[in-house]
């Protein structure tokens, strides 16, 4: 997985593919060289299918772009560790997917999720958008900037996925860390038996130099759907 360039525009900041885009890109030449699908293709792993969970937004919010450090223009950080996630939407061939609507959310830095249906103790983040949407652009590449995820009440850190498209049905997955001691007693990440499977849910976190000295992190997140589009 490569670093992800990182821009100051609040909208305009976009991930570099992973290393498996510069594979899917050789793919589809072979495809268009041959009938037969490209070995590679056939390797690929479905990304499993995990629980939406009791938090998805009851109503979307005003705010709801792929930058989930800032609500509103000139608004405060949000806080937390800043991160930069990117990655590629695929069919099962290995067909990269443009104009996939991807939505992500999560608890904030302090453990909260913005639904009235958490009703933790400790306060919530105003400076956390919670929620962020965005679309895959032509060669299915989708970024956010958020917070690197926490731990929630028996839960291992991770960011909740949901996919919508118009040639394929609703699809919801999350993503953890890799390597985060949390995982090996998460029940949701546990129900995943395929180890294939389960390895295509854990990313890495690559630390980075962000402003002012301070560490930020960058993630890749590749997503295979269980279709062929």
């Amino acid at each position: 997985m490569t670093t992800i360039a990182r821009h100051d525009s609040r909208r305009g900041f976009l991930g570099r593919a992973s290393a498996l885009a510069v594979v899917a890109r050789a793919g589809m030449l072979a495809t268009l060289l041959s009938p037969a699908w490209p070995a590679w293709a056939q390797k690929l792993v479905s990304t499993p299918r995990q629980a939406k969970g009791p938090f998805y937004p009851v109503e979307l919010p005003a705010d709801q772009d792929a930058d989930l450090m800032r609500v509103g223009a000139g608004a405060p950080l949000a806080q937390g560790e800043m991160t930069h996630l990117s990655g590629r939407v695929f069919d099962e061939s290995g067909k990269s997917l443009a104009g996939v609507r991807v939505e992500i959310w999560q608890c904030d830095a302090n453990g909260r999720y913005h639904h009235p249906g958490d009703s933790g103790s400790v306060l919530t983040d105003p400076n956390f958008q919670g929620f962020g949407a965005t679309v895959t652009d032509g060669s299915g590449s989708y970024s956010f900037r958020t917070i690197r995820p926490v731990p929630y009440p028996g839960r291992t850190p991770h960011i909740h996925f949901r996919l919508a498209g118009k040639t394929f049905p609703e699809f919801v997955t999350q993503m953890y860390i890799a390597g985060h001691p949390g995982n090996r007693d998460d029940g949701l990440l546990s129900s995943v038996h395929d180890p294939r499977q389960r390895d295509a849910l854990l990313v890495p976190f690559r630390a980075i130099k962000g402003e002012a000295g301070r560490t930020e992190w960058t993630a890749a997140f590749d997503i295979v759907l269980p279709y062929r589009v």
